[in-house]
Order: C-alpha cells, then sequence, then structure tokens
C-alpha cells in the first residue's frame, strides 16, 4: 500500500507526465501568441493545429519485466475517414530520453492533419537488448489491434525515430516474424508499415561495440552478455535487408559524432543491391541532430516529397 506521502508523489508524476505529454499542442497555442487583427498565417495554422486535436496519453501497450510500457496518441477531431498516423521513437542510445523530451519534434505531422503515436520502450537499467526492440514491435502491434478505435489507418503506418530511435524504427518495420521478436506480443496482427523515415539510426549495432567505432552506449545496452555479438547481429536493421520492405528516407549528417554516418550509406548500398525504394538525405556538415533551421526545412520538405512520392500524402 502506498503511504500518503508516496501516493502524492505516485500522482504528481502522473500529472507532470500527462502534462509534458500535451506540450505540443500547448506549444501550438504559445507559437499562435494573441489573436488580433495582426495574426499572421503561421499563428492561425497554430490555433488551428492546437484545437483540432485530443490527446490520450500514457495507454500502457505491453508490460514486461514489471515495466509498463507506455505511449501517447494525438488524435484529430472530427474525421469521418480513417487518417494515416505517425508512430515516433526517441533516442537516447538505449540508455536514456523520454518520449516526452521528442514530442515537439512530430509537430510538421499536426500540421498534415496526421494521428502520432508516440512510444516510450524499456532502456538498458530495466532491460538489456534486445528488449527495447520487441517492445516496439509489441508497440506496433497494439496500434495495429486498435487502428480502428481511433480511427486510424493501418494501412498507412509510417514509422520515424532518432538516433537509437531511428534504430528501432527500422527494426519494427523491418524484423520478420520469423525472427522470433514479437512473442511475447498479444495478438496475431501482421506487423506492417508504409513506409520509415530514419533519422541517424544505427544499422549495425556490432560495429559499435569494439574497435574505432566503439560506442559507450552501444556497450552498456548489451551489458557483458556472453552472446552479445549475437544479439547485436540480431538487432541490427542490415541483418533484415531483403526484398519486400518498405520504403526507407535516411536522414543523416556527414559529420556525425555519435553514429558513424557510414551507418547510413551501408544501409543505403544494401536496399539498392535487393531493389527496395530508399533516399538518404545528407545533411552537409551535420552533427548528430541539431542541425541548423534550414536544415531542418529542407529535410522536411524531402519527407513531404517523399511521402507524397509514395502515396502517402
Amino acid at each position: 500500500m502506498l503511504t500518503s506521502y508516496e501516493s502524492v508523489g505516485h500522482k504528481e508524476r502522473k500529472m507532470k507526465r500527462m502534462t509534458m505529454a500535451i506540450m505540443p499542442i500547448l506549444a501550438c497555442v504559445a507559437l499562435a501568441g494573441p489573436v488580433h487583427s495582426q495574426t499572421t498565417d503561421a499563428q492561425r495554422a497554430a490555433v488551428v493545429t492546437a484545437a483540432a486535436y485530443r490527446v490520450v496519453p500514457n495507454v500502457v501497450y505491453h508490460v514486461a519485466d514489471g515495466y509498463e510500457a507506455k505511449l501517447d496518441l494525438y488524435l484529430p477531431r472530427g474525421q469521418r475517414e480513417p487518417v494515416p498516423a505517425l508512430i515516433q521513437i526517441h533516442g537516447g542510445g538505449w540508455v536514456g530520453g523520454t518520449k516526452e523530451g521528442n514530442s515537439l519534434r512530430f509537430l510538421p505531422y499536426l500540421e498534415m492533419g496526421w494521428a502520432v503515436i508516440n512510444i516510450e520502450y524499456r532502456l538498458a537499467r530495466v532491460a538489456l537488448a534486445p528488449a527495447a526492440v520487441e517492445d516496439c514491435l509489441c508497440a506496433l502491434r497494439w496500434i495495429i489491434g486498435n487502428a480502428e478505435q481511433y480511427n486510424i489507418d493501418a494501412s498507412k503506418l509510417v514509422l520515424t525515430g532518432y538516433s537509437a530511435g531511428g534504430h528501432l524504427a527500422l527494426t519494427t518495420g523491418l524484423v520478420p516474424s520469423s525472427a522470433g521478436l514479437d512473442r511475447q506480443c498479444p495478438g496475431n496482427e501482421p506487423l506492417e508499415v508504409a513506409a520509415i523515415v530514419n533519422w541517424y539510426g544505427i544499422t549495425d549495432v556490432g560495429d559499435l561495440l569494439d574497435g574505432e567505432n566503439m560506442k559507450s552506449y552501444a556497450v552498456e545496452w548489451m551489458g557483458s552478455m556472453p552472446d552479445r555479438y549475437e544479439i547485436a547481429e540480431r538487432v541490427s536493421p542490415l541483418s533484415y535487408v531483403r526484398q519486400g520492405l518498405p520504403p526507407i528516407l535516411t536522414i543523416h549528417g556527414d559529420a556525425d559524432p555519435t553514429v558513424p554516418y557510414s551507418h547510413a550509406v551501408r544501409l543505403r548500398e544494401a536496399l539498392d543491391e535487393v531493389g527496395v525504394a530508399n533516399q538518404l538525405h545528407t545533411v552537409p556538415g551535420g552533427g548528430h541532430g541539431n542541425f541548423s533551421a534550414d536544415q531542418y526545412q529542407v529535410a522536411y520538405e524531402v519527407i513531404r516529397g517523399f511521402l507524397k512520392e509514395h502515396g502517402l500524402r
């Protein structure tokens, strides 16, 4: 039983997470500023976007290791027909980050009238690899199984993520059921998506465990498991490149110090080899995200063109 002190703390944490979940909508209102005769088109658009959405925060989609994995839904109001949906996965090297921390990143999709599902997953301190990959597959199955309830078009689901989230977007869209990583996910819906937008995601986890590209976050995610290289291969997107995959757009800075740009190049080459539709947008001089406003504008123009090319706009 919770003490009164613990109960208050629990309620405060819950309220904080709910507040964070609605931050994108609050941001639209803030960006709009006071409404008066000089209101700009951008301000009007922000007001319209804020008013057009409802938020369903912290829905539990999966329970594992005593951890409740949750997602937030941002749903357009008054839509008679099912709408396309973006599934966003946060970054943080599989060891940090929160779904709320990246919530402003999907504002361009709200402006397009899409639904957005913002998901979290088990980090390394809760469970080592491949737990994060398993969770994201379970999130996709939950979304597909509940799409009708939330008026989401399950044939127009697009995965996106940043850094480790980009890796998880790729594995969620590429890992076949034969890999056995979705066995703990309730239901039997086929795990299919329409496209993937990968922001500087890891494509070869084993490459980051030793040698010149070794990264501490990857080492921490694998821990000291004796079969860590086998697991790294099992959770690497490059292990699952084959014909019939959804179209993939990768956005990556060629001066990224955290995820080697070579990961993006190798993914493009592998996809080209088997004839999978894909595109690599290179940000010249770009680091690990934190691009300039102009670079982000160009990137989102590329995204909109990519979505249109594949019948998603």
